[in-house]
């Protein structure tokens, strides 16, 4: 570092004529720019500049020095503004994880819409819905349910959803009286890879009005909110949202998939307990940067954000 700093106090100090120049250019004494060039000809152990009182003048050596002192400096100031330039328009590779469930239906739409117009993006996508290392896989962003305890990842939480416990228009009407029975057994439920044998769902009222159906089933929550509690076994599992989906449309059974996914198939599919809903779950950005984060992450996080809202 002392050599690059010697070498700009000698470019400026030729430059612009004198040390004392110099010294106002860098905002230094002009004992500090002496001092530096006696250390770099020391270092170097040859005279680059000759110095009177009036004038000073290069030596050969000290003409050629100059010359490479100042394609140093152009190359440190282009590299400057090409790091400021990333910050102004995103470019570049950026690399993205997002759990299945979330990757085709919100995080590809968002960063279409805020990516299309600038053609130097590059976008490596990764659905996972595991928990992916992102400083050992170069992970520029990771797109998760639920909050992350990993201390050294900056996270933010961009918004939320619910998942809806659904089935085809068919399937429903099929379990409508299972369900006011409670013989929650009968009915078939289309997992996704990553639930239990067993499933627990705890629902809540839409609206204010308490719960109509009057079972032993209904619990309050600490707030006094009436619950509703299912139980079911898994009879089908499928390791892919899009699969799940499929079968819940052609009519397998119930599972849940989430909301603003069921929007777009509300014509095929329909909800078990459509006075009910299930309790909303957090999404967070995580991502490994400590200091400036690229603007290029900056904008994706933005607009998936925009995008759960």
């Amino acid at each position: 570092m002392s050599k690059l700093k010697q070498m700009t106090v000698f470019m400026y100090v030729v430059k612009l004529g004198s040390i004392t120049k110099a010294a106002e250019k860098l905002d230094v004494s002009k004992s500090v720019v002496s001092q530096h060039l006696k250390q770099l000809e020391s270092e170097l152990a040859v005279t680059l500049l000759k110095r009177t009182t009036r004038k000073q003048s290069l030596t050969s050596a000290g003409e050629h020095f100059y010359q490479q002192c100042c394609t140093m400096h152009e190359l440190a100031e282009q590299a400057w503004q090409d790091a400021l330039q990333l910050q102004l328009a995103p470019q570049g590779l950026i690399k993205i994880t997002a759990p299945h469930a979330l990757m085709d239906h919100l995080v590809l739409p968002a960063l279409h819409e805020v990516f299309h117009a600038y053609p130097d993006v590059e976008l490596e996508l990764i659905s996972h819905d595991g928990r992916s290392d992102l400083m050992q896989e170069g992970i520029d962003i990771a797109i998760r349910v639920g909050e992350s305890k990993i201390s050294n990842l900056k996270q933010k939480r961009i918004g939320d959803f619910r998942d809806v416990l659904c089935g085809s228009v068919q399937t429903v009407k099929a379990c409508q009286s299972d369900i006011e029975a409670l013989k929650v057994e009968n009915i078939r439920y289309v997992a996704n890879h990553w639930q239990e044998k067993s499933i627990h769902h705890s629902f809540s009222p839409k609206n204010s009005r308490s719960d109509k159906s009057g079972s032993n089933k209904n619990l309050a929550d600490k707030k006094g909110t009436p619950r509703f509690e299912l139980n079911f076994k898994t009879h089908h599992k499928a390791n892919t949202l899009p699969t799940c989906l499929s079968m819940l449309v052609q009519g397998f059974g119930v599972g849940i998939i989430p909301d603003f996914i069921f929007a777009k198939h509300n014509q095929s599919l329909a909800e078990l307990l459509p006075e009910h809903q299930l309790d909303k779950v957090n999404v967070y950005a995580l991502h490994a940067y400590q200091a400036a984060v690229p603007i290029g992450v900056t904008m994706a996080i933005e607009a998936i954000a925009k995008r759960l809202s």
